[in-house]
Formats: C-alpha cells, sequence, structure tokens
C-alpha cells in the first residue's frame, strides 16, 4: 500500500449494461419501477464456526455487495466492489444474468449453481446468497457510494519487546517506550503513564502501544495489534444508527439503529431548540438523553459483535448542527433564531466519557464540521460519502426530512442550501401518518379499472397508518390515475367514473372533507375507520415538496443549470432509500428526469462517519469541504415565495 490513493478504475454498473448482460438459460431479468423493497437471505458461511443466517430488506437494485456492506456482512474485496479485482463470490439463488466479468470467473458449472461477483448483482427480487468463509484480508473498505477507502486509521497500535531498567539504563518507562514506537510521536494521557509501569513489569516488558491521533491512551500487555475497533454514529433527529468497525480490516462487525431518546421533547429540531429556551435545565435533559441513545447503541453492537468495548479507541459521529450541539451540551438557542448562528462550525475532539459513552477511558469522538445552522455535519459526512467534491458529473444531492438539505454540483462549484419541508414526510401533520414502522402502508399501486388497491405494508400486517413513502406513492398514483388534477384538487365523481372507474367509489368525505379510502376491512365500512389520504394531507404533501423543489430550482439557477443537465441525484437517508423515484418525478419533488438517474444513496451520514474512522485522509477531506462549498441562505431571497407558489402544482 503507497502513500497515494490509486486512481480509481472506470467501471459501472452502466457500462456493464452498455456492454451486454448474457442471460442463462431459464433467467429472465426481474422488472422493477423503483417502489418497494426486496429481502436478501445471507448464509454466512465460516470455517471455524456453523453458517450464520442474516436476513435484510434493500431498495431494488442496490448490489448484492453494497446490501451486505451496508448490513455488517463481510464479503471478500480488495477493489472495494468495482468488479476488477473478481474476489465478491457469492452463490445466488434465483440466479441472475451473467456479466462478462463472470464468465471470465467462473466455470460454466459455477455459473449455472448460480455463483456470481456481488459487487454486479442487483437485489431486483427476493434472493438467497451464500456468502463463502473469507480467503483474503481487505485492504480496502467499500463506503458511500461506490467509494474506495485506502485503510490509514487513526487508531495504531505497535507491539514492542523493551529491555528491562538496570542501575546503567535508568531511562525513564515512557521514553523507553517511545524511543521504541520511532515511528510515532505520541504525547502520553494521564490514563497511560497511571498503567505505564504496572503493565510493563507485568508483562515482561512485551507490551502493545495503542495510539490514537498524537495521543499514547494505553498499553497493553503482550500482543493485541490484532484487536482494534472504533464504532461510527449517524446522529438523527428521529433515528440514531451505530456501526461497529473492525479497523484491522475495514469491515463493520455489527449495525444497530434506535429511536433518539430526545423524541419526548419534539419530532424536530426546532421543538427541542425551544425546550430549551422555555426551561433551562432542558439542555441538561436533552444532553443525557442523546448520551442514553449513543451508550445503548454501543453497548448492543459491541454485544452483538463480541467485542470488549474497552478494546473500541474511536468513534465518529455525524449529526445535524443542533443534534451536535445537544450532544455536547452547548446551548442551541442561536440555531432557531436569525441569523441561525452557530457556536462553532468544527466541533472539537472529545473523550468519549464527555458525551456519555462508556468506551476505553482514552477514546476520542471526533465530530464532523458543518456548513451552517440547517446544513450540519450529516450533510457534509453525507456529501464525502458520495464524493461530491471529486466527481466532475453534474449531480443534485437531497437528504429529505423535515429540513431538508440539497447539495448542487457541476463538477466545479458546489452549493448547498436547506429548505423547509415540515413533518409531512415523517407523517406529522398527515390524517393517518404515521413513522416507518410495523403497519405503515410504504407503497402504493392503482389501477384505473381496478377497484382493488395494491399495499405494501411494513411487516406484512394490516395496515394502520401511511408513513412517507407510502403518502408520495398514494399522491402519485393519484396524479396518475387522473383523481387528482394539476392544482392537487381531487376531481368531482362525474371525472372519477370517467377517468377511473374502478377507482370512484374510493372518493368520498369526512365530514365536509374530500378523501380517498386506501383501505378498509369490509367494503361498507366508515372511512374513518380505514387509512385514508385527505385532501389536506395532499395539502401538506404540496407544501413540502414545494419548498424541496424551490431550493434545488434556485441552485440550479445559480449555476445557470436545467433539468436536463442533472446526470444524477442522490436521495439520502433512511426516507431517500425506500422512496419511488418515479414516484418523486410525477409529484415534482425531484427534476424531471429518466428514472435510472435517480440513486437511492442509503445512510450516507453513517457512511461518511465510518470513513472517517477508516481513513485519517477521508478525515481531512470532510474539514477540506467547509472551503469548496458554498452555503446559500434562502429565507432571504425575494424570489423564495413567488417560487414557491409556482411549485406547488405538480408537473404536467
Amino acid at each position: 500500500m503507497t502513500d497515494s490513493e490509486p486512481e480509481r478504475p472506470e467501471f459501472s454498473l452502466d457500462a456493464v449494461r452498455r456492454e451486454g448482460l448474457l442471460a442463462p438459460a431459464g433467467v429472465e431479468p426481474a422488472a422493477h419501477d423503483g417502489t418497494g423493497r426486496v429481502q436478501l437471505s445471507f448464509t454466512v458461511e465460516d470455517k471455524e464456526a456453523p453458517p450464520a443466517q442474516r436476513q435484510v430488506r434493500v431498495p431494488p437494485g442496490v448490489s448484492v455487495f453494497d446490501s451486505a456492506s451496508w448490513n455488517g456482512i463481510a464479503i471478500d474485496s480488495t477493489c472495494g466492489g468495482h468488479g476488477t479485482c473478481h474476489k465478491c463470490k457469492v452463490r445466488v439463488s434465483p440466479a441472475t444474468a451473467v456479466t462478462r466479468h463472470d464468465a471470465r470467473t467462473f466455470t460454466p458449472r459455477e455459473i449455472d449453481d448460480g455463483w456470481r461477483l456481488a459487487c454486479l448483482v442487483q437485489a431486483t427480487r427476493d434472493h438467497d446468497v451464500v456468502v463463502p468463509p473469507l480467503t483474503t484480508r481487505p485492504k480496502a473498505a467499500t463506503v458511500g457510494v461506490g467509494r474506495q477507502v485506502i485503510l490509514r486509521p487513526a487508531v495504531q497500535k505497535r507491539y514492542v519487546e523493551l529491555s528491562e531498567p538496570t542501575l546503567e539504563d535508568q531511562r525513564p518507562d515512557l521514553d523507553r517506550l517511545l524511543e521504541a514506537i520511532d515511528d510515532l510521536e505520541p504525547v502520553a494521557d494521564l490514563h497511560a503513564l497511571r498503567r505505564l509501569a504496572g503493565v510493563l513489569r507485568q508483562a515482561d516488558f512485551k507490551v502493545t502501544a495503542v495510539v490514537v491521533d498524537e495521543a499514547l491512551i494505553d498499553v497493553e500487555p503482550g500482543d493485541t495489534t490484532a484487536v482494534r475497533h472504533a464504532i461510527a454514529f449517524d446522529l438523527g433527529t428521529t433515528t440514531v444508527v451505530a456501526t461497529l468497525l473492525d479497523l484491522v480490516t475495514g469491515t463493520p462487525v455489527a449495525v444497530a439503529s434506535m429511536l433518539n431518546k430526545q423524541q419526548p421533547f419534539g419530532g424536530d429540531v426546532i421543538s427541542r431548540i425551544s425546550a430549551t429556551m422555555m426551561d433551562p435545565a432542558a439542555l441538561g435533559r436533552l444532553q443525557d438523553a442523546a448520551g442514553q441513545t449513543l451508550s445503548e447503541l454501543a453497548e448492543q453492537v459491541c454485544r452483538e459483535g463480541g467485542v470488549d468495548p474497552q478494546h473500541v479507541y474511536e468513534a465518529a459521529l455525524a449529526g445535524n448542527a443542533t443534534m451536535t450541539a445537544l450532544a455536547l451540551g452547548i446551548d442551541p438557542e442561536p440555531l432557531g433564531v436569525a441569523p441561525f448562528v452557530q457556536t462553532t462550525a468544527t466541533p472539537p475532539t472529545v473523550l468519549a466519557g464527555e458525551i456519555g459513552l462508556k468506551l476505553h477511558p482514552g477514546a476520542r469522538v471526533a465530530l464532523f464540521p458543518a456548513l451552517g445552522a440547517y446544513v450540519g455535519g450529516d450533510i457534509v459526512a453525507g456529501m464525502l460519502a458520495t464524493g461530491m467534491d471529486r466527481d466532475k458529473r453534474v449531480r443534485l444531492f437531497i437528504d429529505v426530512g423535515t429540513n431538508c438539505e440539497i447539495v448542487l454540483s457541476d463538477g466545479e462549484r458546489i452549493l448547498s442550501t436547506a429548505a423547509p419541508a415540515g413533518p409531512a414526510f415523517e407523517g406529522g401533520a398527515i390524517r393517518c401518518g404515521m413513522r416507518a414502522a410495523e403497519g405503515a402502508i410504504e407503497v402504493v399501486k392503482l389501477a384505473p379499472d381496478d377497484p382493488d388497491v395494491e399495499l405494501g405494508v411494513i411487516g406484512d400486517v394490516p395496515p394502520r397508518g401511511l408513513c412517507g413513502s407510502g403518502l408520495v406513492d398514494a399522491v402519485a398514483e393519484l396524479v396518475k390515475v387522473g383523481l387528482l388534477d394539476a392544482s392537487g384538487r381531487f376531481v368531482s365523481d362525474e371525472v372519477a367514473k370517467e377517468v377511473a372507474p374502478g377507482l370512484a367509489d374510493r372518493l368520498t368525505f369526512i365530514g365536509k372533507e374530500r378523501v380517498f379510502v386506501l383501505h378498509r376491512e369490509r367494503l361498507d365500512a366508515d372511512p374513518t375507520e380505514g387509512v385514508v389520504l385527505t385532501q389536506r394531507d395532499v395539502r401538506e404533501l404540496q407544501f413540502a415538496k414545494a419548498a424541496i423543489s424551490t431550493g434545488w430550482t434556485l441552485l440550479m439557477e445559480e449555476l445557470g443549470l436545467e433539468h436536463r443537465d442533472i446526470q444524477q441525484v442522490l436521495l439520502a437517508g433512511s426516507f431517500g432509500s425506500y422512496l419511488s423515484a418515479a414516484s418523486a418525478v410525477r409529484i415534482g419533488l425531484v427534476p424531471q428526469l429518466p428514472v435510472l438517474r435517480i440513486v437511492a444513496a442509503g445512510n450516507v451520514a453513517g457512511e461518511g462517519a465510518k470513513m472517517a474512522l477508516l481513513s485519517i485522509r477521508e478525515r481531512a477531506g470532510a474539514l477540506a469541504l467547509l472551503e469548496e462549498v458554498t452555503y446559500v441562505e434562502l429565507s432571504d431571497r425575494t424570489d423564495f415565495n413567488d417560487r414557491f407558489v409556482d411549485l406547488l402544482a405538480f408537473p404536467s
């Protein structure tokens, strides 16, 4: 491994498609329109343990390699998923199309048995995937959207065998140790100094020095160089995700998520800022809630990964500006009132114990910098993971949520902004709205002549409500069949019977409000007992999508771009992963583009946090983004309201 990062190979799934796929006998490529999710059932073989079973649900079109990586399942690879090393071998059932890379890698018998390269298999239907035991220790870790990271973590270990002190050699213990690890120049923490003398003599002066950045944080008896771990946190307003990493191999060990324990203070950052303004004691309680969330997740991933928390030497945290401030106990009030000022754009590295984490006593937590009050560290982490500063294509990055962050790059300049979308995408202010939990409708499909509504429900249980992706789907489908006009109004009964006779009876009233019945137990059931979409719900979605589309429209005008110039749209975050690209285009949430240009980027904030732990070079890249990205404030734009009103309607 050299000091310089290798040039990235020119390879993509699109390129493979252009060159043609060799379909094996009896296998037809599965078609999908960008809706729903598929289930991958992994069987992970191990030479020293029984096979492990794991089921994951992913958006259609994601590669098996990325699906495994995002869920902590290690698959052999040295090229980082670019199709060049031919090591990510898996057996897939049912069989998939054969690429030219597969044909070069496997024998005809292996092809017939379903062996494929995981980075080239797209999850377009449910699959069983057998992952063979690891045969190589990866030197690169795949993170983000197709990014490759050369392992160069801040956590380093050096095993040394020291000569014992004598009357002729009375050098201090610390000097003796530092002279033996002359490739590093650390400064010893007090914790390390307290342990140094005892550990040296207990271990016959054969010890491992643990260094994080420029700090000697511990000395461990014997050779422990094969044990190095770190945890990447995505500290979201609603959900917090933790990924335990093996820093020796660069692979995820365990992943866990849970609701942010700050929820009782409100579902959005403004509510939590307001809580601190109304009650001075609320800041401490919010900080404690964040610490408890992070601590419980750290305990869970360590337990699932079979890792002692004392062997976790570093963490990285990516969160928006408010979440970061609250985790550190910094007053967030200036973030919530004009002119929206941060206390600092570059939070300091802190000890894990200072934010409630029970890891190694010397463990550090690196926090991502923020571009502004409403484009925080989570978006910087997302830009790092997606390579927004490295790709010369015209790309649009959208993280959909209550506060929607938008980044646009034309290959030279990068602009960012934030749009106040409101809570509609998280089920807020929607009559039957709910979070994406069991019972939530996440997929809706309508046909004009079919009285039945095809629903995808999380957990495959009876519908209880409507989550964000289901809301977008429902409105987009109603626009498609003609039951909603371009202005967002439900059409009259007469028009409904003409354009969608099979669905017309589902249009009814609750009180004086027009509604569309998505689900009811019986045909004659009262609409109030079922799951409905109301006229007010449609308006809430229109306001949210208009705010977002106004944001990216103004950025496009700033760079002199039109819709057709956008070469890729990245939908980030959990919501973006399950949002139908076709539906997003139909309602105008994203530019009017072919759906193949719209990519579900996944949890890129968490991916960026992983990159910061795996490579100090990538961590420096996150700081460099502060200089490369221009933040555009929408609240003082005189043309915002006019654009917003223009974009309320659905595209014709």
